[in-house]
């Protein structure tokens, strides 16, 4: 019996990569804890506020991104995998009231000699999702604004 080969998912998937300055430990600890989270999470203008935010498999994260036109966009995340300071999957799951744009999303923090390169791959179920996503949300550039602004976080640190 041969295994079957994982299906591609380059057409639709979302990757994107940064080294920081900064020890792994504080780089996941930024990403992880909501005292930190709420300085930089979300593309530049947007603010973020944190309802929930229970780092576990299992556990949840409700947010709310305040848009700079005063669009409030809620967000549901349920974590999958909590590996400090190596890696965390979790699922987007969207609120009962919103649109519901869900993928999956893996992020790992790799030691560079006492930097971290941290990448980012979100999985969306279609092509069509992930392209949705890219031209209504600004999808890429946010994710880019995203990592910049916690480079910034950390820089002042």
């Amino acid at each position: 019996m041969t295994a079957r080969p994982e299906p591609a998912t380059s057409d639709r998937e979302i990757v994107q990569s940064r080294v920081y300055d900064a020890p792994r430990e504080l780089v996941f600890a930024a990403w992880t804890d909501p005292k930190h989270v709420t300085h930089w999470w979300g593309p530049r203008g947007f603010t973020t506020t944190t309802h929930e935010m229970d780092v576990r498999p299992g556990g949840v994260w409700r947010f709310v991104m305040h848009g700079p036109d005063g669009t409030d966009y809620k967000n549901r995340i349920i974590y999958l995998e909590v590996a400090p300071p190596e890696r965390l999957a979790y699922k987007h799951a969207g609120e009962e009231d919103t649109e519901g744009v869900k993928f999956h999303t893996t992020v790992t923090f790799a030691d560079r000699g006492g930097k971290t390169e941290l990448t980012m791959r979100m999985v969306f179920e279609t092509a069509a999702e992930r392209n949705h996503v890219v031209e209504k949300y600004g999808a890429v550039e946010g994710g880019k604004q995203t990592l910049e602004r916690l480079a910034e976080f950390l820089a002042a640190k």
